[in-house]
Order: C-alpha cells, then structure tokens, then sequence
C-alpha cells in the first residue's frame, strides 16, 4: 500500500460494500505543501458536534505554514486535536491495520488520515443514541443505589470505576465475535483476584467461536465448566453496579459486554443465589431472617407439590384427619389423578406467567384477571381441578419468585419431582433428591466448587451463608473467592 487516500477510500468501499453509512470527508489543510486529510467516520456513530468542536474546526483554522505531511501529522496529534481520547496507529501498514482503522469507526471513532502519511489518528467522539442510567427492574431494592446497568460498555465501566477507586481496579479489553468484533471488558482487582481463575477465563474467551455475540448471555455456555450439571448456573448475571463492585472485592471477574446491560460474574456460588443487595443494608437480625425465609421458600417451591402428590397417592395417612378429610372431598370430585392434575395446574401456571411476560403491559390486567377467576376459580367450580390441588400449585409458584435468579432450575425441578412423587412416592422424592445433592456437589464454576462454604465446608465462611454476621465481624476477613480456588488445587 502506497499510504494514499485514494486507496484507502475504494479499500474501505470495497469492505463496506458501499454502504451508505461510510463518510469519508477530505479536507484541505493550510499549508505551502499542499497536504489533504481524510476523516473518516460511520454515520448516527458519532457526535458531529463534538467531533467539529474538538478535531475539525481547530484543523480548518491552523496554518501548518511550511510542514510537510509527516511534520504535519505530528501537529495534529500533538497541539491541534483538542480531545482526551486521542489514538495514534498504523492504519496503512498492512491487513492488520486496515482492520484496526475498520474497528475503530465501527465503535463510534473518527479517523484523521493524511494522504502519503502511513500512520492514523482515532479520536473518540461517540455520539450514538443509548438508554440513560436507571434502576434495573429484575433487581429492585428497598435501600441501596437506583443505578442500573445500561448498554455502551464505557459508561457500565464508569459506573464501576466511580465505586472503586483504586488503581488496583484494571479493565482488560477482548474482543469476540467473528463478525460482530463485540468489544468486551475483563473488569477485575489484581490484588484479588486468582491468576488461575483469570487465566482459565481468558482461554475459554479465546476459544469463543460465535460469529456474533448480541447479549452476555451469548458467552455464558462456553464460561460453564465442561462435563458439569447445566441445571444450576456457574455464572452470574447482574445489572447493578454495586452488587459488581461487592464480588470484585471478594475477588471475583466481571465480563462486560457492550451492547447490553447485563454483567457476568465468575465465579458463582450456589449461596450466593439467596443474597441480595438489602441483606446487607439491613439490620443483621432481619437479614438473617430474610435470608432463611428465602432458603425456606427454595424448598417449599421444589418439594410442597410433590409431597403433597406423594403423600395423597402412596401415604395418605400421613395427613392429619381434618385435612385428610378435606383433601379426599375435594379429590373425589375431578375426574383427574391427584398427579396429572397437580402437572395440568403447574403447567397452565407456566403458560400463564409466559403469556404475561410477552404481552403488552396494558393488557396485563387483563391476563391477571383470566388467569384468577376464569382458569382458577372457574375450574375448580366446574370440578376440573381441586381447590386443595390449586392452593399448592399457587404457593409453590409463589414461593420461587423469592430466589428468582433461581427461577429456571427450580421450574424444572417442580415438574420433575411431581412426577417422581406422583410414580414412587416418598422414596421416589429421595431418590431424586440425593441424585440432585450429587449433581450439586460435583459442579464448578471454573474450577471452584459450586457448593463452596457449604461443601468444602468453611466455618468462617458460614457467617454469610445462612445468616448474616454484623459488618463488625465481616470486614474482619473478607472470605474471598481465591482462598477456594488455591484449596481445590491443593
């Protein structure tokens, strides 16, 4: 390549397909040599205002006199582009650098380019359209920051960077994506983090082979650990900032995909489902409450339809009298078996939260209002299903909304064991109960068990399992997620 602009221009047309959006702007700077410059930007990328505020106007306006082009090029990079994020590369020197010029102007960079000179210059001047910072709806709190989360990867990173303001705090580019080249943001603290844990994340990005990643969710399969149980996650997601900042000081990694609000975090532990940001805002007696309520809600949204399924097919007399009496009037009048009819009921539960989720919210009331009177109450009128039958249904569907990061597996595992209970009874629970434990404790989450604290057990992590210690006794030693990782090398 000859460091032309002509070139540059049908290379650039040639890989963008003329596209429409392609701006390449020659501009004709004041010099006895006669130097052209090319800026070359993606349209609706970037801010025009800032762009002539900062580059173009301080360009037009000053006589580089006598300068040739290289002398020039320095001018501009050193005393004429007013902006902060002011880059310098080779974006004529071979294939490389026509892709380096391509990824910054598709990331919302202006390129200045100087015909006959080999190196470019981006200048950061973002001004695409985003959604401003807001509270995340999936993680409402009572106490604690409105912030949530938005889509472009910088200012998720500011949102941090405000939070921890340590130099310890590194941010590490990658990129994935075959065609989407999504940049993504390794956000870690080096003094607490594992070398270990972070190099086996680098290696499993690296070996990324999407062509496109949209979503985090994208990445959150090739971070699992292989030949593990899919049931339960390894990898967390939030969209709250300091619910990030919480796990990178407990020495945990955070991947931050740009284009969406929510964050990945490695590790995950299984104890960590039933934490939340107001357990720790609170009071310690009513965190430690909560948290158990929340343990107890767990089991009842698994275990209640499915020993209520057992104990009215296989062990009825282990119902009290007056609720056995009750129970048996109101089976003996649908037509179902007490385990179809526990599956019929859960199942339209399903469909409806779905058909909820999906709709318009003005037409909510609506679903809310069918799901209640006409497939409830109409039902159970009509003799379909049974009121003690739908009264179970309803509790244990309640009771999963209080882990609701757990909501997927706990789903599947309802379904699962009914039918279990519903075939073997009691020991069919059991059964499936133990084989569930093995699954647990045999999963990782990049090498780390994902029963940490509880299995390996740690008494002095036991302080923030089942209940919550007072700051006093927390911010004594930070248990951190390193400590298990050196134990399971061990």
């Amino acid at each position: 390549m000859n460091n032309s602009l002509s070139e540059l221009k049908s290379i650039l047309q040639t890989r963008f397909n003329n596209s429409a959006d392609l701006s390449i702007r020659y501009i004709s700077l004041r010099s006895d040599q006669k130097i052209t410059a090319a800026v070359i930007t993606i349209e609706g990328m970037v801010d025009k205002e800032e762009l002539a505020q900062v580059a173009v106007n301080g360009l037009l306006a000053y006589d580089f006199k006598s300068s040739n082009a290289n002398e020039a090029f320095n001018i501009m990079l050193y005393s004429v582009l007013a902006s902060s994020d002011v880059t310098s590369f080779s974006g004529f020197a071979d294939f490389s650098g026509i892709e380096q010029l391509i990824g910054y102007i598709t990331s919302g960079f202006a390129v200045f380019a100087i015909d006959g000179v080999e190196r470019m210059i981006a200048v950061g001047a973002q001004g695409y359209a985003f959604r401003s910072v807001s509270e995340p709806e999936s993680e409402v709190v009572q106490r604690g920051a409105r912030e949530g989360f938005s889509e472009p990867l910088r200012v998720n990173m500011s949102l941090i960077r405000r939070r921890i303001k340590d130099p310890d705090l590194v941010f590490e580019q990658v990129t994935a994506g075959e065609k989407s080249k999504t940049q993504i943001m390794l956000c870690y603290l080096q003094s607490a983090v594992s070398q270990k844990l972070l190099d086996k994340l680098r290696k499993r990005l690296d070996n990324c082979d999407l062509e496109t990643v949209l979503a985090s969710g994208y990445l959150t399969e090739y971070l699992e650990d292989p030949h593990t149980s899919r049931l339960f996650s390894g990898v967390g997601i939030s969209e709250r900032p300091d619910t990030v900042c919480g796990k990178l000081t407990e020495g945990r990694i955070a991947v931050i995909v740009d284009g969406t609000p929510a964050v990945i975090i490695v590790p995950r532990l299984f104890v960590e489902e039933f934490q939340g940001v107001d357990d720790y805002s609170n009071r310690t007696y009513y965190a430690s409450f909560i948290r158990v309520l929340k343990y107890l809600s767990f089991f009842i949204s698994i275990y209640l339809p499915a020993l209520y399924t057992a104990l009215a097919q296989f062990h009825p007399e282990y119902f009290p009298t007056w609720i056995l009496i009750k129970t048996a009037n109101s089976l003996s009048r649908t037509p179902l078996p007490v385990t179809l009819e526990a599956l019929a009921v859960t199942f339209v539960y399903e469909i409806m939260k779905e058909a909820g989720l999906r709709i318009p919210k003005s037409l909510g009331h609506a679903v809310s209002i069918v799901g209640a009177l006409v497939i409830g109450e109409s039902a159970v009128s009509a003799g379909i299903i049974s009121s003690s039958t739908l009264m179970v249904a309803a509790t244990a569907a309640i009771c999963s909304y209080v882990t609701s990061p757990l909501y997927p597996p706990v789903t599947v595992l309802r379904f699962g064991f009914i039918a279990v209970g519903g075939i073997l009874g009691l020991w069919g629970i059991v059964l499936a109960t133990a084989l569930v434990l093995i699954s647990l404790c045999s999963k990782t989450s990049l090498g780390v068990p994902y029963l940490s604290s509880i299995s390996p057990f740690s008494l002095r992590a036991m302080r923030d399992v089942f209940v919550r210690s007072s700051w006093r006794s927390l911010s004594k030693h930070t248990i951190k997620v390193q400590n298990f990782a050196e134990t399971e090398e061990k």
